[in-house]
């Protein structure tokens, strides 16, 4: 696995999932109960009814409390244990058990950032009208906190909320006394971990963070205020994080292995009693069904308490229908670029000059590296190709300028093997996999990034010379020449691969090179040999854009605190921008970005604190969402709670459509005509009057009634219909499918006051 795109743990969080096989014995287990069991009432605590079951099932003489890892309560009704092959078999057969899963493990998927997203603290905008996020308590899930980071620093924070009811947990290296009015709780989860690796967790038991992750996501959506803020003399600047005035609470659920779905759940049911606004989950994983997703069944208790739940789509991109966290109720953020470059060119001797980018700290007064010989050890093995520890021959690459394929082990880790064999610098080469995907890194050697189409000139000029020779030239931090933002390579893509009728990702926000805060107990690198020590650090992955949105969201609540989540995330999602900064379509690569990447756009916080019209949804429009997907009953009640007949509850819903912000229309087995119906609530000033603007997608006729909506108040809503007419026929047969896409655009008639876009994705199948 790679660094820093995809990093055994503590960089962004491309997902794995596996399953926990019971060996001889013991495997963990999460076991939901019916939330109004018949057998609840016998017992006076749902600790005890849950401890009841153990109880009636093992078969060994142990302790049934010492198998119990966590009674679940708000996030879900039931508990997660350890249990045998023969004793699962048994308890699944007892009554208020409606399922078993076995625990899955979850791999981990600024300076300027704000600038990038026109929040400028020196005008009257909507950090003013948000009060900077005051009053809000996001929550993190990650690797813990570094509490003595100057982002967390609490000068000029307003009291605690009254509301807050969560706690400063004591640990390892941590006390009650590291929390205060910015930092106002944290908490660790270890007991599903320990479950599976009861050795000794080699970092801190405790709230705090050893690997940069969770701190670096904390600050980027809550942090301080910190001037002079500056990676080793690159990207110098005021940091802060999106919701400067929020309080942020930390909910420690990954170690250096990864992170259990028993501890997510753990950390989800105790934040919701807490008293969060706001849930930041930069875990994403490989889709898999609702009922299935202990993230999505956590989340929607979460939606039902009024929080909103943030998380990262995932960094499977650009693989099509890899996007994670798919859940309506979810708001499921991709990656994407800013116009900051750092830019470390490759000069050569035959005079050509190839882009790259580097953090490495250079000598300012020369810029320029030596002048070395490069050695590309494509003959040897892979191993050696990819700079893979233990794989360079010392007589080799002593003294000179190494090239290293990306891939397999980090970025970073890549320079470390070089300097260990006595190289001198490295040149990182694209693959086709990774093309100019252009994450950068603070190396531990004089280094620098390719891009796919430089790495293929450079090693043609190794090839064709007798002794290829090269320096590299720091250009320090650049801003403003490049074009953004773009979707990121890595951002993980759609469409939703278990439910396509809803459009995901929803948004997406920066997430390339994003500086923030950083352990004092790292270096920049986050590699054991790193002896530097720095306050801020760069990470790129879905895993930063998702604070970004969270911070976002923060603001949101603190202006409109009688908002639902999901007019939080409609705001945030019918505001988002298609264009970049030069008003040009945002790339993928060399081409305009789908809504599969892109989802509704890239967020734009000042228009989301002011959107006009919000699309809201309860939480019973969930429910009939998911039987209109074909959801069972039991599978319904597992994730909702909600006993419902899905056939009387769509018979009195005919033609049921969820009021999402976005639409992704299907037409399949010959079908030429569906329609939708929206509702949407006015949330600017009364006497509005909208009018529809429709881009209809290539080979669809959209017709739209009303094409005008009169509102007299605020908070009153209208609907409307939408009409899906495809004037193509999908050849029947074939497994291929076509898309087109187009949008959905609600105009306030006081020109340019109010655009309420709504994407339009529409996919044919032919079967």
């Amino acid at each position: 696995m790679e660094s820093n795109i995809i990093q055994p743990f503590f960089l962004t969080f491309f997902l794995l999932i596996t399953i926990i096989h019971a060996q001889e014995s013991l495997g963990t287990y999460i076991v939901q109960l019916h939330p109004h069991g018949k057998t609840s009432t016998l017992f006076t605590s749902k600790h005890n009814w849950h401890l009841s079951f153990i109880q009636q099932t093992i078969s060994s003489d142990d302790e049934p409390s010492s198998r119990l890892l966590y009674s679940y309560r708000s996030a879900m009704d039931g508990f997660a244990a350890r249990l045998t092959d023969s004793e699962l078999k048994y308890l699944q057969n007892l009554p208020d058990v409606l399922s078993i899963k076995p625990d899955r493990l979850l791999q981990l998927q600024t300076t300027y950032s704000y600038k990038f997203l026109g929040l400028n603290p020196a005008r009257e905008n909507g950090w003013y009208q948000s009060g900077f996020g005051r009053g809000t308590i996001i929550g993190v899930l990650d690797t813990g906190v570094w509490p003595e980071s100057p982002s967390f620093n609490d000068q000029g924070m307003p009291q605690i909320p009254k509301k807050w009811k969560g706690i400063c947990q004591h640990g390892q290296a941590f006390n009650s006394s590291h929390c205060n009015r910015k930092l106002i709780g944290a908490r660790f989860f270890t007991k599903g971990h320990l479950a599976v690796s009861p050795s000794k967790i080699p970092e801190y038991l405790s709230p705090r963070d050893s690997s940069g992750h969770g701190t670096h996501t904390s600050s980027t959506a809550g942090g301080a205020p910190v001037t002079m803020a500056n990676v080793l003399g690159y990207a110098s600047g005021v940091a802060r994080g999106m919701a400067p005035g929020a309080h942020i609470a930390v909910y420690k659920v990954c170690w250096f292995n990864g992170c259990y779905n028993s501890d997510i759940m753990a950390a989800m049911d105790v934040a919701i009693r807490d008293g969060v606004d706001v849930l930041s989950l930069s875990l994403g994983g490989f889709p898999v069904p609702l009922f299935d997703d202990s993230i999505a069944i956590g989340s929607f208790r979460a939606m039902e308490h009024g929080i909103s739940v943030i998380c990262a789509a995932g960094n499977n991109g650009p693989t099509a229908m890899s996007v994670a966290n798919e859940a309506p109720w979810i708001a499921t953020i991709g990656a994407s670029t800013l116009d900051r470059k750092f830019p470390a060119l490759v000069r050569l001797a035959n005079g050509k000059i190839l882009y790259g980018e580097s953090m490495y700290p250079f000598d300012r007064r020369t810029r320029a590296g030596e002048e070395l010989e490069v050695v590309y050890l494509s003959n040897e093995d892979t191993e050696s190709q990819f700079c893979l520890r233990g794989s360079l021959p010392r007589e080799k690459v002593e003294g000179k300028m190494v090239v290293c394929d990306r891939g397999v082990n980090g970025r970073a880790e890549k320079g470390q093997v070089v300097k260990e064999a006595g190289g001198a610098a490295m040149i990182l080469a694209n693959t086709e996999l990774n093309l100019d995907e252009d994450s950068v890194d603070v190396h531990l050697l004089p280094a620098t990034l390719l891009g796919f189409d430089e790495s293929v000139i450079l090693k043609s000029y190794i090839n064709s010379t007798v002794k290829p020779l090269a320096r590299i030239e720091f250009g320090g931090t650049v801003i403003g020449r490049a074009r953004a933002p773009q979707v990121a390579r890595f951002s993980a893509r759609g469409p939703s691969y278990t439910n396509p009728s809803i459009l995901k990702p929803d948004v997406i926000a920066p997430g390339v090179n994003i500086i923030a805060a950083w352990p004092q107990n790292l270096g920049p690198t986050g590699l054991p040999e790193d002896s530097r020590r720095v306050n801020f650090s760069v990470m790129s992955g879905t895993s930063m854009s998702c604070p970004h949105v969270s911070g976002i969201a923060a603001l949101i609540r603190s202006a409109h605190p009688a908002w639902s989540p999901a007019a939080v995330k409609s705001a945030i999602m019918t505001t988002a921008e298609v264009t970049d900064h030069a008003g040009r379509p945002i790339l993928d690569e060399e081409k305009p970005a789908s809504v599969f990447a892109t989802g509704s756009g890239h967020v734009n916080p000042q228009r989301a604190l002011n959107p006009g019209l919000v699309y809201d949804i309860r939480a019973e429009d969930y429910v009939t969402h998911l039987c209109s997907l074909g959801y069972t009953m039991s599978e319904v009640f597992s994730i909702t709670h909600k006993n419902v007949s899905c056939h009387e509850m769509l018979k009195v819903n005919r033609g049921f459509s969820l009021n999402y912000p976005s639409f992704s229309v299907i037409f399949k087995d010959g079908m030429r005509r569906k329609m939708f119906s929206r509702r949407v609530t006015n949330v600017g000033g009364p006497n509005s009057i909208y009018s529809v603007e429709v881009m209809a997608p290539e080979g669809v006729k959209v017709i739209v009634k009303p094409k005008k909506l009169f509102f007299n108040r605020t908070n009153q809503s209208l609907s409307y219909r939408v009409w899906f007419l495809s004037r193509k026929r999908v050849k029947k047969g074939g497994d291929e499918m076509e898309f087109a896409q187009g949008h959905l655009t609600w105009l306030h008639s006081q020109k340019g006051s109010y655009r309420v876009r709504s994407p339009i994705a529409v996919t044919w199948k032919s079967k």
